[in-house]
């Protein structure tokens, strides 16, 4: 009797990676939501509507695009790794550009509105993440996309990399939790009842956020779902250490 194992592992990983690409996209959909609909929509010019291109920003490239970029590794697994990398690496340069432009959205408007700069953990926070996410894309691209590291270094470094990878993914959604409870602190002036329906949607978001995070987890943590070796690359691999290194092959 043919073994299912196989194929119904691959219908639950599947299955596990659209409900994290469902999460992700409603996340950033509700954001939009509540940016156009409860705080009057999107500008650049220095106003209260061009600070709502922040949590958009922050959303769609600190979160939905840096998981997607560490998810690209599970979901072509068994593609070419020259090619799952040059996706990786692309994907996290457009959440980077994307980040930056809310990062310059929420000081113009600090600027134009006369308020302080970096006075909320929410702040702190999020330029800790953004600064940390520009040096883990810089280095990314030095040790792996274009190596000028020995195999030995990158190897070393590689569980690094991963593992602050998923760091950075959740110090961006505890930083975003931060920003929707300190958004709605400042929103209650009045009653409950006026403040409800965005409120309701708020707490929507932040578990929804949660969500997409544990999803992510969980997929890039389950051994099951790693990138199997690949004879080939791993030949290459090991002819490169022997013109650069002079080493021996430690493997068939």
């Amino acid at each position: 009797m043919e073994d299912s194992s196989p194929r119904r592992g691959g219908s639950v990983f599947a299955g596990l990676v659209g409900a994290s690409q469902v999460l992700g996209l409603v996340s950033v959909v509700l954001t939009g939501v509540w940016m156009g609909h409860y705080r009057g929509g999107f500008a650049w010019d220095g106003s209260a509507q061009e600070f709502n291109l922040h949590p958009l920003c922050m959303v769609l490239g600190l979160i939905f695009l840096h998981g997607d970029a560490i998810l690209v590794y599970r979901v072509f697994r068994n593609e070419a790794k020259k090619h799952v990398k040059l996706l990786h690496g692309i994907i996290h340069l457009l959440a980077l550009i994307i980040s930056i432009v809310g990062i310059v959205a929420v000081f113009d408007f600090h600027r134009a509105a006369k308020i302080p700069d970096m006075y909320s953990l929410h702040s702190w926070c999020g330029m800790a993440t953004v600064i940390l996410f520009c040096l883990q894309w810089v280095l990314g691209l030095m040790f792996f996309l274009f190596p000028v590291a020995s195999s030995w270094l990158r190897a070393t470094y590689l569980p690094i990399h991963v593992f602050s990878g998923l760091t950075l993914l959740v110090m961006a959604i505890g930083t975003s939790l931060l920003g929707i409870t300190e958004k709605l602190l400042f929103s209650i002036t009045s009653t409950y009842s006026q403040f409800a329906p965005e409120g309701i949607l708020a707490n929507i978001l932040g578990i929804l956020l949660v969500s997409y995070g544990v999803a992510l987890v969980y997929l890039i943590t389950k051994d099951e779902y790693r990138r199997p070796p690949n004879p080939e690359e791993e030949a290459l691999s090991v002819h490169f250490k022997n013109l650069t290194e002079g080493g021996e092959p430690t493997s068939p």
